[in-house]
């Protein structure tokens, strides 16, 4: 049986980038024929235009989609702040994805207490409305990032503490897996740095770049899917799973998108609250993190979740962007296959670059 199979999947956020992804990802079925898929976001405009995409019988190419998307597509509006539609939206779940998030660390400087509110209080939502409500919902996912880690910014900090609550939620509701998975930047996702580069060449320059130095994990969007599909599949309670992925500076990202083209660069400076280096796993949790192949896992600290896992390699440092870049070649590499260079035609790229 499929991990899918028969299940209602509520996907908050789901009109982001990842939620998008995902989304089709589901409705080709491979890995399961849910019962429901929910799309729980606050846009209307964006639930709009996702309609209106798949409607369009001749934006998808995929007849199968397009027939399961007709029957399994339900969109909801709501706020994940708010309490009672969370628990509305809950009710038939089988499994949540938690996508919705404040994810702009500048935005989050400047208005931290909105991170809180979407980042940690919507979390708590969703366990408060499991448990007051008495809903049989097997899974969670928290959607997490690599700020959270060793965090030196609202954002960062306040999806901290999202790990934090899933983690602990699994002691009190043990009915429920609490789950998570950690990443960095999804490449061409919305207000990624390659959006902005490409407006930025296109529009003839200056394109900008903070620091020299500046490395930043990339990963590309059905990887991020891939891997909430991998921690849905393997993890345990309380785990959070990591990917492993390549990393660059972000200089030769910018480099490689420009080519032969002769536009001027400026250097910035660093913004509110951004790092030279982003951090996957810290020293502390390496002693707690186990090698799953293509991911890494971290173990919580809990004691009442913890389990003795036998032949699995312990991490014995920290996971940085700074330690393992690839080459600049390797960057126009990783960038041309997935169709991310500018003038390359691709249908789902394209959509995420506007």
């Amino acid at each position: 049986m499929e991990i899918f199979d028969n299940k209602v999947i509520v996907i908050t956020g789901g009109t982001g980038s990842l939620g998008k992804v995902l989304t089709r990802r589901l409705l080709k079925k491979k890995f399961g024929s849910p019962k429901k898929i929910i799309i729980f976001s606050r846009d209307e405009a964006k639930q709009h235009s996702m309609r209106i995409e798949y409607q369009n019988k001749q934006n998808v190419t995929d007849e199968v989609i397009y027939d399961n998307f007709n029957r399994l597509i339900e969109f909801r509006i709501g706020d994940i702040r708010d309490y009672h539609s969370v628990g509305s939206v809950l009710r038939e779940a089988d499994i949540v994805i938690n996508a919705a998030a404040l994810k702009q660390v500048p935005s989050c400087e400047y208005f931290p207490f909105e991170a809180v509110l979407t980042n940690i209080v919507g979390a708590e939502n969703i366990i408060r409305a499991i448990r007051e409500n008495n809903l049989h919902v097997e899974t969670v996912v928290g959607v997490s990032t690599d700020k959270a880690c060793k965090p030196v910014n609202a954002m960062g900090i306040s999806k901290a503490l999202q790990e934090r609550i899933f983690i602990a939620a699994n002691v009190t509701l043990p009915k429920t897996r609490f789950i998570c998975v950690r990443y960095g930047n999804v490449l061409a996702s919305r207000g990624s740095v390659i959006p902005l580069f490409h407006e930025q060449i296109k529009h003839g320059g200056p394109v900008t770049i903070t620091t020299k130095e500046m490395t930043r994990f990339l990963l590309p969007l059905e990887s991020a899917v891939d891997t909430i599909l991998a921690v849905l599949k393997d993890a345990k309670p309380g785990e959070i799973f990591i990917p492993k992925i390549p990393a660059a500076l972000i200089e030769d990202v910018a480099k490689a998108l420009m080519g032969e083209r002769k536009i001027a660069v400026k250097y910035t400076g660093i913004r509110p609250g951004e790092k030279v280096h982003e951090i996957m796993i810290s020293e502390e949790e390496a002693w707690r993190t186990y090698d799953r192949g293509d991911y890494y896992a971290i173990k919580p600290m809990l004691p009442e979740l913890v389990k003795a896992d036998q032949d699995l390699k312990v991490l014995s440092k920290e996971y940085s962007s700074g330690d393992f870049l690839m080459t600049y070649e390797e960057t126009v590499a990783l960038l041309q296959k997935h169709h991310l260079m500018i003038g390359q035609e691709n249908r789902e790229a394209e959509e995420f670059l506007r």
